[in-house]
């Protein structure tokens, strides 16, 4: 049966082919360089979203460890990013088990933003000062001497202590110290375990048990990564009664040194980074400070980028006669010079080539 409706017409194959070449299939776009823009976004947000949080840490520690001087305004003049900064560290043993107040970690450091570097002075924790207006002491005791003279009660009269420690140990080297920050030996030994452990050189077999407060120093020789405990026990070994060489102070003070360039060293390696966040928490928990909130952000922002070989460690020596230390006079000079250098406005100008003094 015959269809009413028409057929089309028949084409060439030639006109075919015209078609074909006059209207080509769409070729499918390529989509990586999308993906891999997607990808970078997605980092970058990532990163950014880690930093915000990491930041609100950071801002969190800083409430916890700026005792009575967060909400302090810091005057345009002062900041960190314009002004070099003198502060104490000091380490305090204080152990639940046996109480006390001594500062067995007793550091002078002076930050320079011109040139983007650090002295940090080690003092023997038994060094007689021999310093007009003070009596004759072990360095280690004043805190907690000051701390009883003091008329007020807790954090007031740390507070207190702080303060006369800095004017002491100003006067001592001659310089304006301005802060002071207290680290128990909780938090030392939380920070290196948060970090993952620190590599140091052990310089002898050390052995020492103490039953009444829990130490128990068992390390052999040998460069090594040390956790927060054997770290505690490296810089703290002086003595032993296991049959272990003894340590004096001087080599305490070197250690402590030590230890402190690898926590430098490991918080700017990519693994210390990502562990960032939980040594802000613990250090917040673990350190009193009267830096004020503001500064403490300047000194982040000016200093995150100092590298170990910018942080000239300078541990003063002397000779013991029992029960003091007694600090040689060319060691506190060269540690007074290196602390006005670094206060000065120029700061260390020849940070690059004094090697053998870092």
């Amino acid at each position: 049966m015959s269809s009413n409706t028409p057929l089309p017409p028949r084409r060439s194959s030639g006109a075919a082919k015209a078609t074909v070449r006059a209207n080509p299939p769409k070729k499918k776009k390529r989509k990586w360089p999308r993906i891999l823009f997607a990808i970078i976004l997605l980092v970058i947000l990532g990163l950014g979203a880690y930093a915000y949080s990491l930041w609100r840490e950071v801002d969190g520690a800083l409430d916890d460890a700026s005792s009575g001087a967060s909400t302090q305004a810091v005057p345009e003049g002062e900041k960190a990013q314009v002004k070099p900064i003198s502060l104490l560290l000091l380490g305090m043993d204080y152990r639940p088990k046996i109480g006390g107040m001594n500062t067995d970690v007793i550091m002078v450091a002076a930050f320079n933003p011109k040139s983007n570097t650090a002295t940090v002075v080690t003092i023997p924790r038994d060094s007689d000062l021999q310093l007009d207006g003070y009596s004759t002491q072990k360095i280690n005791a004043f805190y907690a001497r000051f701390h009883s003279k003091s008329d007020a009660k807790g954090e007031a009269a740390n507070a207190y202590a702080r303060d006369e420690m800095k004017q002491m140990l100003g006067k001592f080297f001659d310089i304006d110290i301005k802060y002071a920050s207290v680290l128990n030996f909780q938090g030392f030994v939380d920070v290196v375990d948060k970090l993952g452990g620190v590599k140091v050189n052990v310089d002898k077999d050390m052995r020492y048990v103490d039953n009444a407060d829990g130490t128990d120093i068992d390390l052999k020789a040998g460069e090594q990564t040390l956790k927060g405990e054997d770290a505690l026990g490296f810089v703290r070994y002086r003595k032993s009664n296991r049959g272990t060489a003894a340590s004096s102070d001087f080599e305490r003070n070197e250690r402590q040194s030590q230890v402190l360039g690898a926590i430098v060293e490991k918080m700017k390696s990519f693994g210390g980074i990502t562990k960032l966040s939980g040594v802000i928490d613990v250090a917040g928990k673990n350190v009193v400070t009267d830096i004020p909130k503001a500064q403490i952000t300047n000194m982040l922002k000016t200093y995150y980028d100092i590298n170990r070989e910018d942080i000239r460690f300078i541990p003063l020596t002397g000779v013991w006669k029992s029960p003091y230390v007694y600090l040689d006079k060319d060691s506190v000079a060269e540690a007074k010079a290196a602390l006005a250098e670094e206060m000065s406005p120029e700061g260390r100008v020849a940070a690059a080539t004094d090697g053998e003094t870092k």
